[in-house]
């Protein structure tokens, strides 16, 4: 019973479909929340495997369910949502569509962040355990979300009722394409993600013309001085033990040289461990503003919307034990530990929903060679292309096969209970 040999070795017999599947994911990807054709294709083949289906779950979400006798449930997790990214990779499978987003602006779209990857692995470990019943017991939960980029999905997905819908699982699984040589495998318990916050910021002035500054508070000045006064919340306040990153990504005010303007906005990420560093970052960024506002004499307070709120993911001890255990088992010195992510995303919103332990691990994705060549000449930041660069683009050979060996080793690991 649980018998990974068994199940992986139908793998050779869909290598043709899997890389197939791939190819065609790729160069049809689709923005957040508009994941219909991912969907159905999802749908269909889990239907035709066997398994229990929902749809339209939070949205274009599905899940699929395998009941095989007694025995422990696992969920894992895949999302399928892609970027308003131009693909540069010159691949002959590469994307060149097109899609108008939510503020109706047409824009181009490339699965820039590896979801493509993510669906084909599960989808083909969905088939490998449909196909290998025999080697294995209990329930095999496969999830495929929507919106994970714009961080909304996962909590769709809890709000439309899917832990009513499905068993509750023991442990909840996800991996991640990164970065990291193709063929490998990378797990760490603990803090594994960073949770991140949007806020934007209104400074309000008071406008002029721009020969008569002394008649003005002006916003963009005042901009400046937060911009400047806000990196003392890390550098300053921030202990260099803990990790804490603050980011303005987006200054903006203001129409013509000659005018100053009446306000000025700011865009802001912060992206934190633990929420007691989180909570410092957030209460010093207002703190700071106010007290930047009131020194520049601007006539209103300032305004702060926070949005895309994502906790940090956390993987659970114990489950990442198994997982790495299983892992160094079945790939040997091809399991790593992985260093935490400075990135952040909302599968936790999932595990945490349905009440069940977690662990998040790492697949790598770039031609070996090429990153042996980088790293060896320093120059992993420039030759390597990164998560949402139009240049990312995962070898398929091994990446694919060492995904879906993953899922599976993983899984019946965590069914067998470790």
């Amino acid at each position: 019973m649980y018998d990974v040999a068994e199940v992986l070795g139908r793998l050779d017999d869909i290598r043709s479909w899997q890389e197939d599947l791939y190819r065609h994911l790729h160069a049809h990807p689709e923005l957040s929340r508009q994941e219909h054709a991912t969907a159905a294709l999802v749908a269909r083949d889990l239907r035709e495997r066997g398994y229990e289906v929902l749809e339209h779950v939070g949205g274009t979400g599905v899940v699929g369910v395998l009941e095989n006798g007694p025995g422990r449930t696992v969920l894992v997790r895949a999302d399928m949502d892609a970027l308003p990214v131009r693909e540069a990779t010159g691949l002959d499978y590469a994307s060149t569509v097109t899609a108008v987003d939510a503020t109706g602006a047409t824009v181009p779209v490339m699965h820039a962040c590896g979801h493509d990857v993510h669906v084909s692995c599960l989808l083909s470990a969905a088939r490998l355990l449909a196909a290998a019943r025999s080697a294995w017991s209990g329930t095999f939960v496969a999830l495929f979300q929507p919106d994970e980029e714009l961080v909304g999905g996962a909590q769709a997905m809890i709000d439309d009722g899917l832990a009513a819908a499905v068993p509750r699982p023991d442990v909840a699984l996800a991996q991640h394409v990164l970065p990291l040589p193709a063929g490998t495998v990378w797990t760490r318990p603990g803090p594994v993600l960073s949770s991140a916050d949007t806020v934007r910021i209104t400074l309000t002035g008071r406008g002029a013309h721009g020969s008569m500054p002394q008649d003005s508070v002006d916003p963009v000045v005042l901009a400046a001085a937060v911009v400047l006064r806000l990196q003392t919340l890390v550098s300053r306040e921030t202990s260099p033990h803990d990790f804490a990153c603050l980011t303005v990504g987006r200054l903006a005010a203001g129409s013509a040289a000659n005018i100053i303007p009446e306000l000025a906005e700011l865009e802001i990420s912060v992206r934190t461990y633990e929420a007691e560093v989180r909570r410092r970052l957030l209460d010093g960024l207002e703190r700071v503003v106010t007290a930047e506002c009131r020194a520049s004499d601007a006539p209103t307070p300032p305004r702060f919307e926070y949005s895309a709120h994502c906790r940090a993911t956390v993987n659970d001890p114990r489950v990442t034990a198994i997982v790495a255990e299983a892992f160094g088992a079945h790939f040997g010195a091809a399991a790593s530990e992985l260093e935490r992510q400075t990135a952040s995303e909302d599968f936790a919103v999932i595990a945490d929903g349905l009440g069940a332990p977690y662990t998040y691990w790492g697949l790598g994705g770039i031609d070996p060679g090429l990153y042996g060549r980088a790293s060896v000449a320093r120059r992993l930041t420039t030759d390597v292309p990164v998560l949402h660069s139009p240049h990312f683009a995962p070898v398929i050979r091994p990446t694919l096969a060492t995904g879906t060996e993953a899922i599976v080793v993983a899984t019946l690991a965590c069914l067998r209970g470790g």
